[in-house]
């Protein structure tokens, strides 16, 4: 692809503007390899320096990463190219993109009371009867709610957070596999990830223990309906993380109870077991509305300061029109008991499918949430079998860091008898994968 575009520049900045053009317009795709230090400096007349400050900044701003001897390349997700997932084919089923089932959403409509629009709220950036609703959402799960604040989605306060506590290049512990959103995040800020394994009881111990050794200024993690192995927190793991955490009490854990109301698991928080520095954030895509662009977060003082402050400096505040919304959905008995039901609606989707796969002699994880994680001994193959069935589900690349293969499989639009029909084709395109590539 390099040879296809032509870097152009004089200067350091000219040359990074030029890669930055590139990348953003499509012609240097992630992992083309960028031309030698020396070469490109020869082919523009410049010094090698100027080729190789014009590639730090690049690192720098999470455009291109350095693979030692394998060069320079675009990165995987690079900042200014946010990494997308594939295009749903005509004709497929799509179990790819982990969206709520839209039949078991509330309807939204917007509030009586609208916001006069004209005067800041800057003073007053939240409504105190949301966040009362908020406190009472979160006490029964043991979440301490003495400060909590809002934000524009998970993603939003996780950013806004590791930005203003990190700088670029220190590390920040993450699942592996996991939420491939959360992953381009804290490489776009050009912060580096250091991958820590989960099991079906969430992210494993020893594992943690060893990113903190390596030095990690924050912890990343889902207690419950892990993406995309829906992991959930036992006992006995929540207290091992404690223990583990609590030898590094600077470091910020950051508790994304993304899928809570319909996680199907009971939540064992890890925040109320003394930490100093925390944050648990929840969400209501899941089953309020996707387009629903809100979050609650309950967190120690010092994080809610430096929060609140950022926010402050930037949007100022989240939309009233948005909180009024939520909080006229959160507050109706009729979308509470929808919430139930799809919570129960999505844990029978996910058990049929793990059921009939293991019947079929198909090992599948997924104890909580709308996803199940399938490990295979080649993505493509199953992925494209699929295909040829009429389904599309995700390559794991998207989610994996140093871990085994698999495919993502979203269940939230999964009934009974098509869980049935697809552990079939699965069962059969493995099969046909394991002759072709040696099982």
């Amino acid at each position: 692809m390099a040879a296809q575009y032509s870097i152009s520049g004089t200067t350091a900045k000219g040359i990074a503007s030029s890669v930055e053009r590139g990348v953003s317009e499509g012609a240097l795709e992630p992992g083309t390899a960028l031309p030698p230090v020396r070469a490109l400096a020869d082919r523009l007349g410049v010094s090698p320096g100027t080729v190789a400050t014009a590639y730090k900044e690049l690192r720098q701003r999470a455009i291109v990463v350095t693979r030692g001897r394998g060069g320079t390349v675009v990165a995987a997700a690079p900042a200014v190219a946010s990494r997308r997932p594939p295009r749903v084919p005509d004709g497929l089923r799509d179990l790819a993109g982990g969206h709520p089932d839209p039949e078991l959403l509330p309807r939204l409509v917007p509030p009586s009371r609208l916001s006069p629009g004209a005067r800041s709220h800057r003073s007053t950036p939240r409504l105190a009867r949301l966040e009362g609703v908020v406190r009472d959402w979160l006490e029964p799960d043991g979440v301490p709610t003495e400060h909590v604040t809002f934000a524009h989605g998970a993603l939003d306060l996780i950013g806004r957070l590791l930005s203003v506590e990190l700088r670029p290049g220190d590390a920040v512990a993450m699942e592996d596999p996991g939420y491939h959103h959360l992953l381009d995040l804290v490489t776009a800020l050009g912060l580096r990830t250091v991958p820590v394994a989960v099991d079906e009881q969430g992210i494993r111990p020893e594992a943690l223990r060893a990113a903190l050794r390596a030095g990690v200024r924050a912890v990343v993690f889902s207690p419950r309906a892990q993406n995309p192995c829906g992991g959930s927190f036992s006992g006995a793991r929540r207290d091992a993380l404690v223990d583990v955490l609590q030898e590094a009490p600077d470091v910020l854990v950051v508790e994304n109870d993304h899928a809570s109301s319909v996680a199907d698991a009971p939540l064992r928080t890890l925040t109320a077991g003394g930490l100093n520095r925390w944050v648990h954030v929840r969400t209501v895509s899941k089953f309020l509305g996707t387009d629903l662009r809100w979050a609650a977060a309950a967190c120690d003082p010092t994080t809610l300061a430096r929060h609140d402050g950022r926010l402050l400096l930037t949007s100022g505040w989240v939309s009233h029109l948005l909180q009024e919304t939520v909080y006229g959905l959160m507050t109706d008995d009729g979308t509470r008991a929808l919430v139930a039901r799809a919570r129960e609606t999505y844990a029978l989707r996910r058990n049929t499918l793990l059921r009939e796969l293991a019947c079929r002699g198909t090992k599948a994880h997924g104890a909580s949430g709308m996803n199940v994680w399938v490990p295979v001994r080649d993505e493509s193959a199953v992925v494209n079998g699929l295909r040829s069935h009429g389904w599309w589900v995700a390559a794991g690349a998207r989610f994996r860091t140093s871990a085994a293969p698999g495919v993502r499989i979203s269940v939230a639009e999964l009934p009974p008898a098509d869980a049935v029909r697809l552990a079939s084709d699965f069962t059969a395109v493995l099969g046909e994968s394991e002759a072709t590539y040696g099982g």
